[in-house]
């Protein structure tokens, strides 16, 4: 069944943002000005047509997002309100827990992430009738890849597919470690169950045990009611924690507790609360090295470390380069309703030679500026980012190495055999060309650059003219 969100916002390219991105992930979207429409909107709509979750900015002309929820809550209390907020401190957390938010999205939000709570916010607010698949979903981002390395990471998730069992993935910034663990839990037991992602190095420290376990009413200053934390809301499902190596000690310590026991306590709580839930841990940095020099507990190392994904950088799979590259550029012209890009065969070599730092994202925040920024229907070099064309001058060592790279393994992939008796020699060929341009035609000269003997360049140049 379509989601229905109904969002509120005084700028409009924050409505047009938000709903473009949600009406993307197949949601239906009602954008209003003020608080006041929606709450008028909201009295005419007979049950069945009730939004399954709001989405409010706090600071709006006339009424703001604190008094709209108390509002809405009057007449629809299970109604999940979700507060935007630029100000993403602790005080700006605890304000939309108190006033009764499901969840605050601060300012400047990930459209991912936005689309993710939003989907969390519709499933809380299912009615007990509605048919289990519909409860919970998961975002359904794809994880493209034909290379090798893919498939076999392809393969791993399949063999977990009937398995409870807790997950460490491993692998650098934006090579799409949660798309993995979403895959992990949709096909799992717990499919049918929330998926709870947090990322712990992105919560200030002080907050993160609430965050993680809750807090009881009065547990601490501006505690005005009882929270659940991530594991109740994932209790049955899948908790998903990205960046465990920026954990706080004092927390691996509660959270291996967790792990062995399947309870702990709330912040400021008595009573222990039981939770069956799958963690699924990430981190780019090296567990190893980290337990080493005693920053990460070794006993939670183990704990997470029961099976072990590493997700490849892109530099490692060039063959999805381009397959990734032409999914976002459909991806990007679909959410802007634009003509799709293509790429020039010049601009195709090029990206192929770059190492890529920022992986996956990387590739995937390119594709979109070249749909916004690139002239033309073909995008040229000359359209590219200047951070990347700047790329350029420095790959230029190892740049060929990588197109050569790449020949041999497309000859290989082929069938081709004995590829040397030809690479070789034009190998050679290129450089007694280069050789004798750079000394004027001067074999003795040329010979002694390339490290040959003036008869072998002789020998050389003629078998060359041969051919």
């Amino acid at each position: 069944m379509t989601e229905k969100i109904w969002i509120v916002d005084d700028d409009q390219s924050i409505r047009w943002v938000l709903q473009r991105a949600l009406e993307n992930a197949q949601m239906k979207v009602t954008a209003f000005e003020c608080g006041s429409d929606l709450l008028r909107q909201l009295g005419d709509e007979n049950e069945s047509s009730l939004p399954d979750a709001i989405i409010s900015d706090i600071r709006m002309p006339g009424m703001d997002g604190f008094e709209l929820i108390k509002e809405v809550h009057k007449k629809y209390p299970s109604l999940p309100v979700i507060i935007m907020t630029a100000h993403s401190d602790m005080d700006s957390a605890m304000s939309a827990y108190e006033s009764g938010a499901f969840e605050y999205l601060p300012k400047p939000f990930d459209i991912n992430e936005a689309t993710e709570l939003a989907r969390r916010a519709c499933a809380s607010n299912q009615l007990p009738t509605k048919k289990i698949e519909e409860d919970l979903p998961v975002t359904q981002q794809e994880i493209i890849g034909k290379s090798v390395a893919m498939q076999e990471l392809f393969r791993t998730i399949g063999r977990l597919s009937k398995t409870s069992i807790s997950v460490l993935i491993t692998g650098e910034s934006g090579t799409g470690k949660e798309l993995v663990a979403k895959a992990l839990h949709m096909h799992s037991p717990r499919a049918n169950k929330p998926f709870i992602a947090i990322n712990t190095a992105a919560i200030p420290k002080d907050l993160l045990e609430s965050e993680l376990f809750g807090h009881e009413k009065g547990s601490f200053t501006g505690a005005q009611t009882q929270r659940q934390g991530r594991f109740e809301q994932a209790n049955g499902g899948t908790l998903f924690l990205d960046e465990i190596g920026d954990m706080p000690a004092e927390l691996q310590t509660r959270l291996l507790r967790v792990l062995a026991d399947g309870e702990f306590y709330r912040v400021g709580g008595t009573q222990a609360v039981k939770v069956d839930v799958r963690v699924v841990a990430a981190t780019h940095q090296n567990l190893e090295e980290q337990v080493k020099q005693r920053t990460f507990r070794e006993d939670l190392f183990h704990r997470l470390n029961v099976i072990r994904i590493q997700i490849p950088a892109l530099r490692e799979r060039d063959d999805d380069i381009i397959l990734l590259l032409n999914h976002f550029l459909a991806q990007a012209s679909n959410e802007l309703d634009i003509e799709q890009k293509s790429l020039s065969s010049e601009v195709i070599n090029y990206l192929l030679t770059l190492n890529w730092p920022g992986n996956v994202r990387q590739l995937e925040n390119t594709s979109r500026w070249l749909t916004v920024m690139a002239t033309g229907h073909k995008i040229t070099f000359d359209d590219l980012p200047q951070d990347l064309k700047e790329t350029a001058d420095s790959n230029s060592d190892h740049s060929w190495q990588t197109l050569l790279k790449q020949h041999i393994a497309q000859r290989l992939k082929r069938g081709n055999s004995r590829i040397l008796d030809d690479i070789t020699p034009l190998v050679e060929k290129i450089a007694l060309k280069e050789a004798l341009q750079k000394t004027g035609g001067r074999k003795k000269d040329a010979a002694e650059l390339l490290g040959w003997g003036r008869n072998t360049l002789t020998r050389k140049l003629k078998e060359f003219e041969k051919n």
